[in-house]
C-alpha cells in the first residue's frame, strides 16, 4: 500500500516538472519572438509580450500537429532539396500563427519570412542547448 502512495506522489512530482520545463521553455521562446519582433521590426509585428506569448503558444500546438503532417506530405520535396525545404516548412507555421492572430502578430514580406523563420529556429537551438538546459539541470552539463 505505501508503495502506491510514493508512487502516486513521484508521478505527481514528475508531471510538475514536466509541466514547469514546459514553462520555462515557452517563455524562453517568448523571449526568442519578442526579439525577433525587435530585430526585424518591418517584418514582424506583435501587439505586446502577452500576444508574443499566445504566438509561442499557437506555433507550439502547430509544431505538434500540423507540422508532421507538412513534413511528411513534403519529404520528397524536403529530400530532393536536401533539407533546404525545411525552413519553407516553419515559414508556413508561421503564416498560419499570422492568421490566426490576426492583427495581433503580423509578417510583412515573403523573403524576410524565410529569413525570419530561420533565425528563430537558430535562436530556439540555441536558448534550448545554452540557456534552458542550464536553468533545468541546474548549471550541471552532461
Amino acid at each position: 500500500m505505501s508503495e502506491k502512495i510514493i508512487e502516486k506522489k513521484w508521478n505527481r512530482k514528475e508531471q510538475i516538472s514536466k509541466t514547469a520545463d514546459l514553462l520555462i521553455h515557452l517563455i524562453g521562446y517568448t523571449i526568442v519572438m519578442i526579439l525577433v519582433a525587435s530585430l526585424f521590426d518591418e517584418t514582424v509585428h506583435i501587439e505586446n509580450i502577452f500576444y508574443g506569448f499566445i504566438s509561442v503558444l499557437i506555433i507550439f500546438v502547430l509544431n505538434k500537429t500540423v507540422k508532421p503532417v507538412l513534413v511528411w506530405l513534403t519529404l520528397p520535396l524536403t529530400a530532393m532539396t536536401l533539407g533546404l525545404f525545411y525552413p519553407v516548412i516553419n515559414m508556413l507555421i508561421l503564416l498560419l500563427t499570422d492568421f490566426i492572430l490576426g492583427k495581433h502578430f503580423e509578417l510583412d514580406g515573403p523573403i524576410f519570412i524565410f529569413i525570419v523563420s530561420i533565425v528563430i529556429t537558430l535562436m530556439n537551438a540555441f536558448m534550448d542547448n545554452v540557456i534552458i538546459d542550464g536553468i533545468i539541470k541546474g548549471g550541471k552539463r552532461k
